[in-house]
């Protein structure tokens, strides 16, 4: 009589067994497309965000000549904050910066350089690792 008692509590844990591991295959197979899914949403953020960060970057170059100044001023500061986001645009912001410098040469002799001049040179001293001090 023990025996079948040990023999039914060996076939009972058996068959548990078994219905666990059949339960965790159908619910890994039923989560399995969900995760598949996250991630594909996860990189077409990533694209979009990239996308508008490419925009953002357009439109700011464009706006670096506008004459006025609190529009030049902004797109300075989105190019700044872009080159901090973005590492592998840091370079392309830098490089549309000292152009943009180097394009509008002028000799303020003793006069102090207008302010968006002062935010470029600060934004491409920060690259440098210099200090934010004054012009």
């Amino acid at each position: 009589m023990a025996e079948w008692v040990a023999l039914s509590e060996l076939i009972r844990n058996a068959a548990l067994t078994i219905a666990a591991v059949v339960g965790s295959l159908l619910a890994w197979r039923q989560l399995s497309p969900a995760a598949l899914q996250a991630k594909s949403a996860n990189a077409q953020a990533a694209l979009a965000r990239r996308a508008h960060v490419t925009e953002l970057f357009n439109r700011a170059a464009g706006q670096l000549r506008d004459p006025n100044l609190e529009v030049r001023l902004a797109a300075i500061y989105v190019l700044r904050e872009v080159a901090k986001d973005f590492p592998d645009l840091s370079n392309p912001v830098f490089e549309l910066l000292q152009a943009y410098l180097r394009a509008g040469s002028i000799d303020y002799g003793d006069d102090d350089p207008p302010i968006d001049i002062k935010e470029i040179m600060k934004t491409l001293r920060s690259r440098l690792g210099e200090s934010d001090a004054e012009i």
